[in-house]
C-alpha cells in the first residue's frame, strides 16, 4: 500500500512538473469563435501544442486589425491578422516589433457580398448603390484596391459606415445593397437571417483583380528572436490542428463548440468547410505546404496596395513577412 502510495505521489509529482514546464503563449485571434477558428482549439484539443511544451489561451478579437497593435505592443506574442493592414501598420509605425510568419489564407476572403434582388452581382453594379462596410473591416480595408482593379467610380458608391453587428442584418432588410467582410462570414450570416441563398451574390476580390494574400499568424518580433524555439512549435502545432480539421470538419467543430457553445455547429461547419475550400486548401498550400508565401506575388500584392495606399516609407517585404519560424514543408503538408 505505501509502495502503491509513493508510486502514485511520484507520478503526480512528474505531471505537475511536465504541466510546469509548459510555457503560456496567449494568442490573439482576428474575430469571434466561429468555424475558422476551430484548427486552433483542435491544437489544443488533440495535445499538439502540449507536444510543443507550449499552453495556449485564445484570445477572440474584434476585427482584422484587432490583432496587430496587442502583438506589436507585446501584450501577445502571436496573433492572427490580416497581412495587409499589417504592411500599412508598419509603413505608419516603423520599427514596430511585428510581423507575419505562417501565412493561413493563401486565397484571402475579402469580399463584396450582395443580393442579387437589389440588384448586386457583379463589381460594376455597385455605383449607383449604397455599400455597408465597417471601418475596421479588413475586406473594407483593400476595397480601394478592388475598386481600381475593377475601374469603378468611387463618386457613384454611396459607402455607408456600419458596425460588425448591424452589417448582414441591413443588407438582410435591404438597407444596403452590399456590404464588404469576410466570403465565409457574411454569407453565412446571411443565410441564419433567413436571405435565401440564390440571392446572395459574393464578389470574391480574389477573383477580380488582387493578388494579396490574407491573413496570417504574426508574431512580436522581440520575442520571437528570444524565443524561436517556441515559435516554431507553435507554428507546427498550427498546422497539425488544420490537417486534423480539414481531414475532419465536424471533429473540428466539437472543439469549438466547446468554447462557444451558443454556436450553430451545422452553420459553423459550413463556415469552416467553406473557408478551407476558398481559402486554406489552395493549389499552392497542397503543393508546398501551409504557410509559406511567392515573394514574386508578394511584390504584385504591395504594387497594388501602392495604387491606393501613398506609403510613407519604401515598401519593403522583408518587414512583412519571414519564413525563418516555418517548420519543414514536411510539417505543414495539410493532406
Amino acid at each position: 500500500m505505501i509502495k502503491q502510495t509513493f508510486a502514485a505521489l511520484a507520478a503526480t509529482v512528474a505531471l505537475s512538473g511536465a504541466a510546469l514546464a509548459e510555457t503560456a503563449v496567449p494568442f490573439a485571434l482576428d474575430w469571434k469563435f466561429e468555424g475558422p477558428a476551430a484548427p486552433y482549439f483542435v491544437a489544443i484539443d488533440d495535445g499538439y501544442f502540449g507536444e510543443q511544451d507550449l499552453s495556449v489561451e485564445i484570445s477572440a478579437g474584434q476585427g482584422s486589425l484587432d490583432a496587430i497593435p496587442k502583438v506589436a505592443t507585446g501584450a501577445f506574442p502571436v496573433g492572427f491578422a490580416d497581412i495587409n493592414s499589417l504592411i500599412k501598420f508598419l509603413d505608419q509605425n516603423p520599427g514596430a516589433p511585428v510581423t507575419a510568419v505562417m501565412m493561413i489564407y493563401d486565397k484571402p476572403p475579402f469580399a463584396v457580398v450582395g443580393r442579387k434582388s437589389l440588384g448586386v452581382e457583379a463589381p460594376k453594379d455597385l455605383e449607383g448603390k449604397v455599400l455597408g462596410a465597417p471601418p475596421p473591416d479588413g475586406a473594407w480595408a483593400q476595397f480601394p484596391a478592388f475598386a481600381s482593379a475593377n475601374d469603378l467610380d468611387m463618386s457613384k458608391i454611396t459607402v455607408e459606415p456600419v458596425g460588425f453587428p448591424t452589417r448582414e442584418p441591413m443588407l438582410a432588410e435591404g438597407n444596403v445593397a452590399a456590404i464588404t467582410g469576410f466570403s465565409f462570414s457574411s454569407y453565412l450570416n446571411l443565410v441564419r437571417l433567413g436571405v435565401p441563398e440564390d440571392d446572395i451574390s459574393t464578389i470574391l476580390m480574389a477573383d477580380h483583380g488582387l493578388q494579396l494574400y490574407g491573413n496570417a499568424i504574426i508574431v512580436n518580433t522581440d520575442y520571437a528572436a528570444e524565443n524561436p524555439e517556441i515559435i516554431t512549435g507553435f507554428l507546427t502545432a498550427i498546422a497539425a490542428g488544420w490537417k486534423d480539421a480539414i481531414a475532419d470538419p465536424a471533429g473540428a467543430i466539437e472543439s469549438l463548440i466547446t468554447r462557444n457553445p451558443a454556436a450553430d455547429a451545422d452553420l459553423e461547419q459550413r463556415r469552416l468547410q467553406l473557408s478551407i475550400d476558398a481559402n486554406v486548401l489552395t493549389d499552392y498550400a497542397e503543393t508546398n505546404g501551409m504557410g509559406g508565401i511567392d515573394p514574386a506575388r508578394l511584390d504584385v500584392a504591395l504594387e497594388q496596395l501602392a495604387e491606393t495606399y501613398e506609403f510613407q516609407n519604401a515598401p519593403d517585404a522583408s518587414l512583412y513577412f519571414t519564413d525563418a519560424y516555418l517548420p519543414d514543408a514536411a510539417a505543414r503538408m495539410l493532406k
